[in-house]
């Protein structure tokens, strides 16, 4: 995380020095468009793009920990591994499910997304009772009862 900190401060660092730049190239200039002046709004374009960049990294890296975490709390609710706070009942009054068995179901409703992006079923299609049957069969085929329940 610190890496990500440090690149983002440093593109910013060089983003305002290349903006510092081009307002000293204009007051030399005297408002004139010189190869000075432009010289210094090509690198505050540059010092743009690379910041923007940056910014991005560091967008998707705080994306990244943030489904790490939530899939982490989803996964200790849902086996009963997350503390309980002082006072609280433990849980959301749901039965925990097993690991495994969360698992299956992850990759059931990935499973599905995929059948339903590669077009086996239609938005249309979903709610006719051939669609839903067979899309519906797989799934139910993956799950064994399981015996924590």
């Amino acid at each position: 995380m610190d890496a990500a900190v440090d690149d983002l401060n440093s593109a910013y660092q060089e983003f305002v020095e290349a903006a510092a730049a081009v307002i000293e190239a204009k007051e030399q200039s005297g408002g004139q468009k010189t190869t000075a002046t432009e010289g210094a709004l090509e690198k505050f374009k540059q010092r743009w793009e690379l910041f923007r960049v940056a910014c991005d990294q560091a967008e998707e890296f705080v994306e990244s920990v943030k489904q790490r975490v939530g899939s982490e709390c989803l996964v200790d609710e849902a086996t009963g591994a997350a503390p309980a706070k002082i006072g609280q009942m433990s849980g959301s009054g749901i039965p925990p499910i097993s690991a495994v068995r969360l698992e299956q179901m992850s990759k059931a409703v990935r499973w599905l997304v995929i059948e339903l992006q590669q077009g086996s079923g239609s938005v249309s299609g979903v709610g006719a009772s051939g669609a839903h049957h067979s899309s519906s069969a797989p799934f139910d085929a993956r799950f064994s009862d399981d015996p924590a329940q």
